[in-house]
């Protein structure tokens, strides 16, 4: 049998390049128009009409038990090989996901450090935010908990996650999020 070589266009080699380009600048244009004309409205809108404002503190909390999760998949799934036995398709996926969540935290951990964006609400160790004291806007390299609002570690864990669970979601619920075709391709 002959194998014919096929060759491969440049169109073609760089599609996943130019794919995630346009992704990458799509995403920093929705970052941008997000920061001058949709963050301080909302802001302002949630602090006059939402009067009980402790979910937020609790939403808050929710990618703290994700990464004691990862953790322990991670130990049980060491402890899994340690006695010799083959990794399920569920542990396969959970050790990559618990991999991944643990790397996306780290990431953006990191970045939130680089962008030291402020909070819009006062919500930790009375931090600097647009309600209480007018503070709008990214300190680089600022550090500490108030100035740690972007990029967000709730969306992060959810597209950490999603590389492995999003063809099991149905339709409907993967229309929800508008990162998915950016996400899909990678």
């Amino acid at each position: 049998m002959d194998i014919q070589a096929k060759t491969i266009s440049p169109q073609q080699r760089y599609a996943g390049l130019r794919n995630w380009c346009i992704w990458l600048a799509i995403t920093a244009a929705g970052v941008i128009a997000s920061y001058f004309w949709l963050d301080q409205p909302v802001a302002f809108l949630v602090h006059r009409n939402v009067a009980d404002k402790t979910i937020f503190v609790w939403l808050h909390r929710i990618p703290i038990a994700f990464l004691l999760l990862s953790f322990f998949v991670l130990v049980w799934c060491g402890l899994w090989t340690l006695m010799d036995r083959p990794f399920s398709r569920v542990q396969s996926v959970g050790m990559a996901c618990a991999i991944s969540f643990i790397a996306t935290n780290f990431i953006t951990s990191q970045l939130k450090y680089a962008f030291g964006r402020t909070w819009p609400e006062t919500w930790i160790e009375n931090n600097p935010s647009l309600i209480q004291n007018g503070v709008f806007g990214f300190n680089p390299f600022h550090g500490g908990p108030g100035f740690a609002s972007f990029p967000s570690g709730h969306l992060a864990g959810v597209c950490a996650g999603w590389r492995y669970f999003g063809g099991r979601i149905p339709v409907c619920v993967r229309c929800m999020l508008p990162a998915q075709p950016r996400l899909r391709s990678g």
